[in-house]
């Protein structure tokens, strides 16, 4: 399933207007999700298709002409004593609101941002549309499991010439998402693009950011690998992140190493949860400057991060022809227990002994 189009009933809005932010829940037309699951696929495509479009909303704006835009993207996770989680909610609320203030937009309220998710997921799971815990995911650390999606964004208000957006609307919607990486595929290659540069949008979790993104994603795929890595673009030496996802190694020295943030690398919050429940095992983290030269040389262990990737390893990397495998091409150890522990935890296996998950 991986990311699917197919929009739950509720969508909450707001726009900002008057200085305040007025909020609403939207409810588009639905059956109940067992109903749908049978329908034919055109008539499924139909009514999944009627919840994508608002006809209220301006088609010709400063987003949809020039990609002024941000974005989140968080989960509500079935847990395994029954009923749904969200991770770490409160960090995609100060994320977003600092994503908006880089674009110089009106920051959309961290309190609204958290009780949006929340409402959006409890409402659509009052209709029935959310998945089942199932101890089959456990099997394989919960890389096939499924969750709820929270996209919550902004889309600029009417506008065609080159300008800002002052009264942005900030939409939520949940959608079903399972495993984002193709299961039996880790190999990644240094991309020869440029994600982004200094001084930059590249901290920003700017919807612009991911169109070379999507160009890099698309031409790895192509030559048969899983993920794409970027270098920095002023040296064109020192690794910044993946296709739409943090990056780790871990060496030989024992030292887990991930990019120091700064204008040009996203600050992940699943990076951050890592770094951080790796410190409590007694790992030295450093976020620090790392060569493609000092990676392929020294890691044995590599791994990406995200609220999508959670924690996937990553066996080879290639660059300018060479390659490089790490643990003989098998997931390390570390990899694993990075992953279990903290999948463990989104999911209710583990305890959350550090408050990370909100219920729903």
């Amino acid at each position: 399933m991986a990311f699917a189009l197919n929009t739950y009933p509720i969508t909450y809005r707001s726009k900002f207007t008057d200085g305040k932010w007025p909020q609403e829940y939207l409810e588009k037309p639905h059956k109940t999700q067992e109903e749908e699951a049978a329908m034919s696929e055109d008539a499924r495509a139909t009514l999944e298709n009627s919840r994508n479009h608002y006809e209220d909303m301006p088609l010709v704006n400063y987003t949809s002409q020039y990609g002024l835009a941000c974005f989140e993207g968080l989960k509500a996770l079935p847990q395994k004593n029954g009923g749904l989680a969200i991770f770490r909610p409160d960090k995609n609320a100060a994320r977003f609101a600092r994503s908006m203030e880089g674009l110089k937009m009106p920051p959309f309220p961290e309190k609204l941002f958290m009780e949006a998710c929340v409402e959006t997921v409890k409402r659509n799971a009052a209709l029935g549309f959310y998945p089942h815990y199932e101890s089959a995911w456990e099997k394989d650390s919960y890389m096939t499991a499924n969750s709820v999606y929270i996209r919550p964004f902004t889309i600029a208000e009417g506008g065609i010439g080159v300008n800002l957006s002052s009264e942005p609307y900030v939409m939520v919607i949940n959608t079903p998402v399972s495993s984002y990486f193709s299961s039996g595929r880790s190999d990644a290659i240094v991309s020869d693009k440029v994600r982004a540069m200094p001084n930059g949008t590249g901290w920003i979790k700017a919807c612009s950011n991911y169109v070379i993104s999507a160009l890099a994603k698309s031409q790895a795929l192509k030559d048969g690998y899983m993920e794409c890595v970027f270098l920095d673009g002023t040296n064109r030496k020192y690794i910044e992140e993946g296709s739409s996802c943090n990056i780790f190694f871990y060496l030989k020295s024992g030292e887990l190493v991930t990019p120091e943030l700064g204008d040009t690398i996203l600050p992940g919050i699943t990076r951050e949860s890592i770094i951080e429940l790796a410190r409590d095992k007694g790992i030295k983290v450093h976020e620090r400057k790392i060569s493609i030269d000092e990676a392929m040389e020294e890691a044995k262990e590599c791994f990406v991060s995200g609220t999508a990737a959670g924690a996937t390893p990553l066996t080879s990397l290639t660059y300018q022809g060479k390659k490089a495998v790490f643990n003989g091409g098998n997931t390390g150890e570390l990899t694993i227990e990075i992953r279990d522990t903290i999948k463990g935890i989104q999911y209710g296996k583990l305890p959350d002994t550090k408050g990370w998950m909100v219920k729903v």
